[in-house]
């Protein structure tokens, strides 16, 4: 034994109490490092069972407390694609299930995945977590997973919930574009029109599904896929003017 050797540092209480946090977190995180895949049933169909407990049970009261119409291409058939929409708060999720039978698989912030709740209804519908600087390739490759397998895919490229006064969306985050190429899946864009608040109506407008098919089978530059993001983020500005001007065209006709 060495003589020079410093004795070891006892914990404080409150480190103790940190370090059994920082162990529970990581082992939360551990469940949902693997995405959860979902065969396809008989008819085709990739059904979530957890996801039809939380339709039933939060449906009524999301549409209660927070009323909503879906417009547009509101129905989606069956295999893999890419929701592709804004973000204002938790329940912006529930719109792109509304669309379709099955089940969706969610992007969502690590850190949220990592609270006790949050983490076991997230192995449950195959969550994946994200880092905050968008750097995790596992995100990419997990994701890349679910649409190879034929499944739905849900992604908010703000990020985080936009809590600005205006009506400009805050900065995308690239990715879904190179997830659209690399799979060969259409994007389904949709925007909530306006933000949502309790017990007034939200508008939320479903667009055709949109695919990238000049970029499939060729070497795609950082460039195009930049591009290429740019086209869905603008997509989402024409689908929430174009409800906005046909709304006020109404209105202007009701009146004379």
């Amino acid at each position: 034994m060495e003589e020079n050797a410093l004795p070891e540092k006892k914990l404080t209480r409150a480190e103790k109490k940190e370090l059994k946090k920082q162990k529970k977190r990581e082992k939360r995180a551990a469940r949902t490092r693997n995405v959860k895949l979902f065969p396809a049933n008989r008819k085709g169909y990739h059904i979530m069972h957890f996801m039809n407990f939380l339709r039933f049970l939060f449906y009524p009261v999301h549409f209660l407390v927070y009323p909503y119409r879906l417009h547009g291409e509101k129905k989606v058939g069956k295999g893999a694609c890419i929701y592709f929409g804004n973000h204002y708060c938790i329940y912006d999720i529930f719109y792109p299930t509304r669309t379709t039978r099955e089940g969706v698989h969610f992007i969502t912030k690590q850190s949220v995945l990592e609270q006790p709740v949050f983490n076991y209804w997230g192995m449950k519908i195959g969550a994946i977590g994200a880092m905050r600087d968008g750097s995790d390739v596992r995100t990419v490759m997990e994701s890349i997973k679910v649409l190879k397998n034929g499944e739905k895919l849900s992604m908010f490229p703000e990020g985080t919930r936009n809590r600005s006064d205006g009506d400009e969306f805050l900065p995308f985050h690239g990715g879904a574009a190179l997830l659209a190429i690399k799979t060969k899946s259409p994007v389904i864009p949709f925007v909530i029109c306006n933000r949502p608040k309790p017990f007034h109506m939200t508008h939320v407008v479903f667009g055709a599904p949109y695919e990238f098919t000049e970029y499939y089978d060729r070497k795609v530059t950082s460039e195009e896929y930049a591009e290429a993001d740019e086209k869905l983020k603008n997509l989402l500005y024409e689908l929430r003017d174009g409800f906005r001007a046909e709304r006020a065209a109404k209105k202007k006709k009701g009146k004379k």
